[in-house]
């Protein structure tokens, strides 16, 4: 399974980041290391929002409709859930 993620920073304010991956606590393992380097200076994270889908390229265009709509009503429907 290929799951798509939103994380938040602990610390920072309104610090989101979206992706996707097979394994989800590996992941937020790497970008908790500072492993990420777009991640690395807003640590730690926390998962606040994932999704399942079968295949990685389902899960790259989900990713990337988010994206779209970060920080617009559709992405606050979604963390905010």
């Amino acid at each position: 399974m290929h799951r798509v993620y939103i994380l938040e920073s602990i610390e920072k304010s309104n610090k989101y980041y979206i992706g996707h991956t097979q394994d989800l606590n590996n992941r937020l393992e790497r970008h908790n290391r500072g492993l990420v380097r777009s991640t690395k200076n807003a640590r730690p994270w926390k998962i606040i929002y994932a999704e399942e889908y079968h295949t990685k390229n389902e899960a790259y265009k989900r990713e990337l409709q988010i994206k779209a709509y970060k920080g617009g009503d559709a992405f606050k429907r979604l963390i905010y859930i």
